[in-house]
């Protein structure tokens, strides 16, 4: 079949600190899931897509690398020590001047990606839009606050809407690099998009989405 993007990020650096003992010695992203890891999972739902499928590792990287580039990712990204956004300025990635999707490796998400794909062209190809989604109670989010144009006008921790950030971002490297001022962080990114208004956000939720940062998370959507 014929791939919708080019590329894909899936973000999985993080130390997971809330899954020990788990990640004392696993990185978070290979965590089982249903006979699988978190990553692989993620590698398989999204691969029919993508032409290439890069990879962010950082803690116990090596173990990672190798994992998720037998499980069919094209590449990985060493961002050990940087921020989750330090490879959008600094790796090859920077020059792209495509849309780029990225994921988390902590959210298992269903989704019509041909549908995403559409609506981020009707939005005029924004240097970021956001994909939401509902809330659920427990599982943490940035809430979005946005105008009738879909322009984001506000990303708030404290302050509530109807809905919130699903981990799922499609953006322009090229024009985020030449735009933006360069920053390790995406909560930063997205504040400087703010104000240039290309922060917008998609119409379209995911079938399923959930977010895994506990233990009891992991749990719960081993055995639902």
């Amino acid at each position: 079949m014929t791939k919708l993007i080019n590329c894909a990020v899936i973000l999985a650096a993080g130390r997971g600190i809330r899954m020990r003992p788990l990640t004392d010695k696993i990185p978070k992203a290979m965590a089982p899931y249903k006979g699988s890891t978190l990553i692989a999972n993620s590698i398989d739902k999204i691969k029919p897509f993508f032409n290439n499928i890069f990879v962010t590792v950082g803690y116990k990287g090596e173990v990672l690398a190798k994992h998720v580039i037998n499980n069919g990712a094209t590449s990985v990204i060493n961002t050990e020590g940087k921020g989750n956004a330090w490879w959008l300025y600094n790796s090859k990635i920077n020059k792209f001047n495509e849309p780029l999707c990225v994921f988390t490796c902590d959210n298992i998400i269903d989704t019509d990606y041909e549908k995403l794909i559409y609506e981020y062209n009707a939005l005029e190809k924004p240097y970021c839009m956001l994909v939401p989604t509902n809330p659920i109670s427990g599982l943490e989010g940035d809430y979005i606050f946005t105008d009738e144009n879909k322009i984001v006008t506000k990303l708030s921790i404290v302050e509530k809407s109807k809905i919130y950030c699903s981990g799922i971002q499609i953006l322009n490297p090229s024009m985020i690099n030449k735009y933006t001022k360069k920053v390790d962080d995406f909560n930063k990114i997205w504040n400087q998009l703010i104000l240039l208004k290309q922060l917008k956000i998609s119409s379209l939720l995911p079938d399923y989405w959930y977010a895994i940062d506990n233990l009891e998370q992991l749990k719960f959507v081993n055995e639902s």
